[in-house]
């Protein structure tokens, strides 16, 4: 069994370490039955290092997120933290990891399962079928730019400063990942901004056209401000493909889509580098659900948006598409068959309409037994 992948594992807080630990069910299960191994290391991220370590993300840590050759993330923050300076918030250990990895894209599928069809807030006939793939920019924009800060004005009042700022660079960069990963779909991209108010909207569309009209006219452009996206995510969501934006509105545009999937326990993200000389990427793999604290410890939390984290990190990663496929497949079908966290059944179901609708409430270690023996099945 290969062992000479290097993968780090932050669980962090929260329901991070319980949806991790029936991943690595997963991890294990592959080692046995597909001789795909890692040489795997663990350390602490966010509140969890701060009550070890004083800070949301130590140096040692850092290092090891570099040399690795994935990284595979849990999630951050809770109330226990929520009153600590704003350096020092445990959130503050996810985006050093972002920023000194350079992570500048993050790739938020947002895809409809057939057996979830019913759990999405919008109609059946508008959801069925949707994968919707959103490229966020991740190391620019307003939550990195300066100048920034809260300060007192002479007249005594306080102000807060959040400088949005982009670069022909950062733009360019992101929208290549879009174009490209919109050659293995269906040639569609859509790039979203505010040009008609912002100037950093405006250099964000220039540049997206020029590289399109230089390296990629063959994928299908179109550009649509961000608050008419929104718009039509809950209108028309099948229009889209590849959405490529920036990071405030990658943030906000991605939560939305990914309601149109019926829980934010199915959406899992990639977070990428740039390729250096041996193609090689840094890369962040991560549900977008977040630590979840009134849940925590109750055993209830979904485990499939970090198990389809894990799958994104095969195929991205490692090249390892047919094992990643085996493992949505085997999502797909535990869904088929009706295994149901707290967070997908219906509003107001009892246990005897689940029982009619063929439904079976489950914990979070049950759904991870549940994937293990559908892998099993699949082999």
């Amino acid at each position: 069994m290969a062992s000479n992948r290097k993968l780090l594992v932050l669980p962090g807080d929260g329901i991070g370490p319980e949806v991790m630990n029936e991943v690595r069910k997963i991890v294990a299960w592959m080692g046995r039955k597909r001789a795909v191994g890692f040489d795997i290391s663990e350390d602490a991220v966010g509140g969890d290092a701060l009550d070890r370590h004083g800070v949301p993300l130590t140096d040692a840590a850092m290092a090891k997120a570099l040399e690795a050759d994935a990284v595979l993330f849990g999630s951050v923050g809770g109330p226990k933290w929520d009153t600590l300076p704003f350096d020092k918030k445990p959130e503050r250990g996810l985006l050093r990891l972002r920023k000194e990895m350079d992570l500048f894209a993050n790739l938020r599928p947002a895809k409809v399962f057939d057996a979830l069809v019913d759990a999405s807030s919008l109609k059946p006939e508008i959801v069925k079928g949707l994968d919707i793939l959103i490229i966020r920019e991740l190391t620019g924009g307003v939550y990195f730019g300066e100048p920034r800060g809260v300060s007192t004005r002479p007249d005594g009042q306080r102000e807060a400063i959040d400088t949005q700022r982009y670069s022909t660079s950062e733009i360019r960069r992101v929208c290549a990942v879009a174009f490209e990963l919109a050659r293995k779909r269906n040639n569609k991209v859509c790039s979203s901004e505010k040009a008609n108010v912002m100037h950093t909207g405006v250099l964000w569309r220039e540049e997206a056209t020029k590289l399109h009209k230089e390296s990629y006219t063959d994928v299908q452009l179109n550009h649509m401000y961000a608050d008419a996206l929104a718009m039509q995510l809950v209108r028309w969501p099948a229009q889209f493909d590849v959405i490529v934006t920036d990071n405030l509105f990658g943030d906000i545009l991605s939560d939305e889509a990914s309601m149109l999937t019926g829980s934010l326990g199915m959406l899992p993200s990639a977070s990428l580098g740039a390729p250096d000389a041996t193609g090689r990427r840094k890369a962040l793999y991560e549900p977008i659900h977040g630590s979840a604290p009134d849940i925590a410890g109750k055993g209830i939390a979904n485990p499939l948006a970090e198990t389809l984290s894990y799958a994104m990190m095969l195929r991205y990663s490692f090249d390892l598409g047919g094992e990643a496929d085996l493992v949505e497949k085997a999502v797909e079908n535990v869904l088929a068959a009706g295994y149901r966290t707290a967070d997908l059944l219906p509003m107001g179901s009892d246990a005897a309409k689940l029982t009619a609708q063929g439904l079976r409430k489950v914990g979070t270690q049950e759904m991870g037994d549940a994937l293990v023996k559908e892998l099993d099945r699949l082999v």
